[in-house]
């Protein structure tokens, strides 16, 4: 099966014509996207799945500085209680879905790559870390670092560390785990860790 025209783009760096996306975040996706390929290439994954993953980063953010009030409509029902900052991953996978592609991996990883999914295969969970793990952002460099070195052998190991610290960080502010964040570490944690996985 051939690539979507539309992620067949993104693979190649170009956002849709209704992206919200301006320089700085532009840097950030492309940043994500450069991680995603030489991960993707280091699994040796095929040329399909490989284009697959770099489309993933570069659709992830792309409604990220649209308007809440204009995203809330846009996302399914269930979760129009989201935060304003969690918003445009769902918005886009609808925008995605309703052009035709129909990757449920993909969209899946670009709807939850805020919030982690118990249904992530490695591309949304690679996104999930990614996102997260990119060298331009600021707080804790030398631990964002380690972690990179480690991917993406340790794809699984990365996450629930990863999943962990975001986790503890909403409990300690007070902030309630969605449903399908707790549904994502308690499936991180009942797995063996892949280890060494290429």
């Amino acid at each position: 099966m051939g690539l979507h025209e539309r992620v067949a783009a993104a693979a190649e760096g170009e956002l849709p014509e209704w992206s919200r996306v301006g320089d700085a975040r532009r840097a950030h996706i492309e940043r994500v996207a450069d991680l995603m390929a030489a991960w993707a290439a280091g699994r040796a994954l095929s040329e399909s799945d490989q284009a697959r993953w770099r489309a993933a980063a570069y659709l992830h953010d792309a409604l990220r500085e649209a308007p809440a009030d204009e995203l809330r409509p846009l996302v399914p029902e269930d979760l129009r209680d989201l935060p304003a900052g969690a918003l445009h991953g769902p918005a886009t996978a609808e925008r995605l879905r309703a052009e035709g592609v129909a990757d449920p991996s993909l969209l899946r990883a670009v709807a939850y790559h805020t919030l982690g999914h118990p249904e992530f295969d490695d591309l949304g969970r690679a996104l999930y870390v990614a996102d997260i793990l990119e060298p331009g952002r600021a707080s804790l460099p030398a631990v964002r670092e380690a972690l990179r070195a480690r991917m993406p052998g340790e794809l699984d190991a990365v996450a629930r560390e990863v999943a962990g610290v975001r986790i503890r960080h909403m409990v300690e502010r007070g902030l309630p785990l969605r449903l399908e964040t707790v549904g994502f570490w308690n499936v991180l944690t009942a797995e063996p860790s892949r280890v060494g996985v290429p």
